[in-house]
């Protein structure tokens, strides 16, 4: 039920309640409100729930794609209905960053992240070679994540000198470089340590990485540091 209600969104569309302003006005400002410590701004579903909700301030009606892309990089999620009896539904920001992102593509939470038991060296060793000879990658970490819907996968964390299609396309050669050394069967992903707004991001660079280029003795950082580049820990 609840993934369906996301995909209604994706393309549905909302009636945001606009706290000041009007609707594209420099000072336009949704409204807010706060449960269980984080925040969500408040919407209504149709117009007909806009005239029960006795709201009589400015509102703006736009996709649920859009408004979820607005708010998921602010961290705040979207409360629909919040007037309706039980007080209607909220979607945390993580949800929204899947509508934003598309649902397909990024898994259904919440995730639970935990390290991988998979007893895979060869695998590791594999992607530590290959990353050697991957100049933009700094380091690797692995995750074991089970979605709330869908098979379990490892997820293999990299952390980069720098971003953009080259660097993309390096690390698309190092996976597949690597794929033969993976067991049959193991669904995996990569994730990208800088994504601000990825859990499973999150979770790694709390954690230690499996590869890290300068703990390599005798490895150079790629492109050597400057003054202020700043230290990462993962």
């Amino acid at each position: 039920m609840y993934e369906a209600l996301l995909r209604a969104l994706v393309d549905g569309q909302v009636w945001m309640l606009l706290w000041h302003g009007q609707p594209g006005s420099p000072d336009a400002q949704y409204g807010n409100m706060d449960a269980g410590g984080f925040g969500y701004a408040p919407c209504v579903t149709s117009a007909q729930e806009l005239a029960a909700s006795g709201w009589n301030r400015a509102h703006e009606v736009v996709t649920g794609r859009e408004v979820a892309a607005e708010l998921y990089r602010e961290r705040y999620g979207l409360w629909l209905n919040p007037h309706a009896p039980g007080g209607g539904v909220g979607v945390p920001w993580l949800d929204l960053r899947r509508i934003a992102c598309g649902l397909d593509r990024l898994p259904a939470g919440p995730l639970q992240i935990c390290e991988p038991t998979l007893r895979i060296p060869h695998f590791y060793a594999a992607l530590s070679q290959h990353a050697q000879h991957t100049p933009v990658v700094r380091t690797l970490c692995a995750a074991w994540v089970r979605p709330t819907l869908g098979e379990p996968f490892l997820a293999i964390g990299v952390g980069l000198y720098e971003t953009g299609p080259h660097a993309a396309d390096a690390v698309q050669m190092m996976m597949r470089q690597c794929a033969a050394a993976a067991p049959d069967g193991l669904a995996l992903t990569t994730v990208s340590l800088a994504d601000e707004f990825d859990p499973i991001a999150m979770w790694m660079r709390a954690s230690r990485p499996f590869y890290a280029r300068e703990a390599v003795p005798g490895t150079a950082a790629w492109p050597p540091p400057t003054a202020g580049w700043p230290p990462r820990a993962y």
